[in-house]
């Protein structure tokens, strides 16, 4: 709308010739310089110059809407708010139906806590036909460090979809239409995101999962600090895939230590009694737990954060960061149908738990420089 025509706005034809004899041509032209600074530039009065901005941002504005006006036209458009159920009922609940089409949804946690299990689950539903609640169309599996194992996932259609992997072929037929991807590097990983971009619109594609972008990222470091995030354009084009072809995209990210440093920096989610004497605590007061690898850029590229940690000996799932979905967590375990999870009841996570990471009898962190993932 910034970008239409005063040429095209239908405005007294005096004026529009005006503008145009300034280079004044479209609205963004008009309406980021101040009345003042267009009664100068255009040499016409005070009164004229407001009444054509006015016209000029009457139809350059887009209109406003209700918050009912917007639910009716998601609800006349489902395809534009479709998910992926996750086949966890609680948590799809809370997220509303599953993992959203046209966003990044994101899955953290140490290694070993159940990240590619979900992963593979997720192929597996996305892969399944409609007519027993998948999306009937093909995967592309990303696997960066040698994870997926098509053995496995078929043992997990077969424990959760009996009925349908016990049929001549079936299985068989699933597995052929996830696609993985071993790339050896980032710079291979960027080299074949065209032909991802060309498999996602011939191919029926109905979901991409990345496992793992702090993988892809790691190799990275080491030649000094980079002057930019190392994922930052492939994040971009990863998020417009998403957007563009309306479709789930899922990446898994690792955890690394938190310095004191850093934690100082994320002082705003504690309360205001615990602020007040920061710069006379011992290190060791500060928060020692995990944080996601690739830093805060990152997070605020993607649109839903899970995390996957372990407290008291159990495995947890949390909801992050959402725009839609409340704060909350569940307890699984990994059975052969792949995550489960104890209960669909969800536990609040209040405050700054809903971003800690707890990693109590997992090994497997990464430790990067701090500077580098920022």
């Amino acid at each position: 709308m910034a970008n239409k025509l005063i040429s095209e706005m239908n405005l007294p034809k005096s004026i529009a010739n005006v503008f145009a004899a300034r280079n004044i041509i479209t609205a963004k032209d008009a309406l980021s310089r101040s009345e003042f600074e267009l009664m100068e530039l255009l040499d016409v009065g005070l009164e004229e110059v407001m009444v054509a901005v006015a016209h000029i941002s009457e139809i350059a504005c887009p209109p406003n809407q209700t918050a009912m006006s917007l639910l009716d036209h998601r609800n006349q458009n489902e395809y534009l708010a479709g998910h992926l159920p996750t086949r966890l009922e609680g948590l799809d609940a809370a997220l509303c139906g599953g993992i959203p089409f046209g966003v990044v949804t994101e899955l953290v946690g140490p290694a070993g806590i159940g990240k590619t299990q979900f992963c593979m689950k997720l192929a597996l539903l996305a892969s399944l036909p409609t007519s027993h609640g998948g999306l009937g169309g093909r995967v592309i599996y990303v696997d960066v460090e040698s994870k997926f194992s098509s053995r496995r996932m078929i043992e997990m259609g077969i424990s959760s979809f009996p009925e349908i992997f016990h049929m001549g072929g079936l299985a068989q037929e699933m597995a052929g239409r996830v696609l993985v991807l071993r790339p050896a590097s980032l710079s291979e990983f960027t080299e074949s995101l065209q032909q991802i971009k060309v498999s996602l619109l011939q191919n029926h594609v109905k979901l991409l999962i990345v496992d793992s972008m702090a993988a892809l990222a790691s190799g990275e470091y080491g030649q000094g600090t980079p002057r930019h995030h190392p994922l930052g354009w492939h994040i971009s084009y990863i998020k417009s895939l998403a957007e563009f072809c309306r479709i789930p995209v899922v990446v898994t990210n690792q955890v690394r230590s938190q310095s004191r440093d850093e934690a100082s920096r994320y002082l705003f989610q504690g309360s205001v009694e615990s602020r007040a004497d920061t710069t006379t605590e011992d290190p060791s007061n500060f928060d020692s737990h995990l944080v996601a690898a690739l830093g805060i850029h990152w997070a605020h590229a993607v649109s839903i954060r899970l995390v996957l940690e372990s407290r008291s000996g159990q495995r947890l799932i949390k909801i992050a960061k959402s725009s839609i979905s409340p704060s909350v967590g569940f307890f699984f375990h990994i059975t052969s149908s792949g995550i489960s999870l104890l209960n669909n009841e969800g536990v609040e996570m209040m405050g700054p738990q809903a971003n800690k990471i707890h990693c109590q009898g997992h090994s497997g962190i990464i430790n990067c420089d701090t500077e580098v993932l920022q």
